[in-house]
């Protein structure tokens, strides 16, 4: 599988996210800079976390009017499958691509260190292949990572089963105790009603190698690949 990153001035886990897809998952892998106006026949992209240009107005609010995301935006409106991390979670809520909005941490404050979630859906091509009652440890970074939804658009990505994963301890259970943000009913991800795109702030490819001691993330990205396989 051919996999397009796409990278904004700022972003910083851009080579985090190829490292993982090159030299893990053994897949090619081109940049796309964000002035760019051609995807390079990428069958999957990825917005990587980090930071973007304009986030000191809103993360995201003026990236997502790079060039590059209206290459995306047809990608993604044309079937294609797209996934933002952390930051490019951000970029896709405030591209219109994902349902929700991404708000400061409920603290105030930039987060960053390991929590524990859960896949709440078999129903989507980045969760098919992860046991429901698994407990994964990934690590967090971010400072506006409190997703919200109205009542109307939360009711809605419940119904059509478009969470991708929750927040929980380390055995499960979810409370709002191990709500490291103040993520609304403890969401870390969503997919939309298509199920083609998806956004979580959990950073997956700081847990896929064996060096870091935790590849918890990397059932993840096995889950992608094996639509390749398939």
């Amino acid at each position: 599988m051919k996999f397009g990153v796409v990278i904004f001035p700022g972003s910083n886990c851009d080579e985090d996210i190829i490292h993982i897809l090159e030299n893990i998952m053994g897949q090619q892998v081109v940049r796309l800079w964000h002035k760019d106006h051609d995807l390079q026949g990428a069958d999957f992209i990825v917005l990587p976390g980090g930071f973007s240009f304009g986030d000191y107005l809103r993360s995201g609010a003026i990236a997502r009017f790079s060039p590059i995301m209206q290459e995306v935006i047809q990608f993604a409106g044309k079937g294609g499958n797209v996934m933002g991390i952390c930051n490019g979670f951000q970029i896709l809520t405030e591209a219109g691509l994902l349902p929700g909005a991404l708000l400061h941490n409920k603290n105030r404050k930039f987060i960053c260190r390991n929590i524990y979630l859960k896949a709440q859906t078999a129903n989507s091509l980045v969760t098919r292949q992860i046991d429901a009652q698994r407990v994964l440890k990934i690590p967090i970074a971010h400072g506006e990572g409190n997703y919200f939804a109205d009542t109307d658009v939360l009711k809605s990505i419940n119904d059509n089963d478009q969470v991708l994963f929750r927040y929980c301890d380390e055995a499960g259970n979810i409370t709002s105790e191990c709500n490291p943000n103040g993520s609304i009913e403890n969401i870390a991800g969503v997919c939309n009603a298509n199920r083609n795109v998806f956004g979580f702030m959990p950073h997956p490819e700081r847990a896929a190698d064996a060096l870091l001691a935790n590849q918890d993330g990397l059932v993840i990205f096995e889950s992608i690949l094996a639509l390749a396989k398939a």
